[in-house]
């Protein structure tokens, strides 16, 4: 999708530069997005418990989106589709953190234990056992 994007945008001859860097910068914006989804879900799939799965699909999830947005919100313009697009990501934004902690807090309170390397720091620092 990318790169036939790029070849349709180099080989039309009516585009300026000014259209060239829209499109140039959308796709990079857009392949770093779907970067960070990738490497969420390998993260998804690598890490040892839940905590941490967690982290990975919540962190990189919310970067990756919101990159993906960004890149479509500049290869629309300024349309009534890039407010659109501009709501999603904030609405995006404030409601996947809330909803990963919250999953994280009832996990928590389901007391579902993270698993710990070799230095257990709960008994060592006074934290909760």
């Amino acid at each position: 999708m990318i790169i036939s994007t790029l070849s349709t945008v180099i080989l039309d001859s009516n585009i300026g530069w000014a259209g060239l860097l829209q499109v140039s910068l959308s796709c990079i914006t857009i392949a770093l997005g779907l970067f960070f989804v990738l490497a969420g879900s390998i993260g998804v799939l690598r890490f040892p418990d839940f905590y941490t799965r967690l982290h990975a699909a919540g962190m990189t999830d919310t970067l990756g989106a919101e990159l993906i947005l960004i890149g479509l919100i500049i290869q629309s313009g300024f349309t009534q589709t890039s407010l659109k697009l501009l709501m999603i990501g904030f609405f995006l934004l404030l409601t996947s953190p809330t909803a990963t902690h919250a999953i994280a807090h009832s996990a928590y309170t389901a007391n579902l234990k993270p698993k710990l390397g070799k230095h257990s720091f709960s008994k060592t620092r006074g934290g909760r056992s």
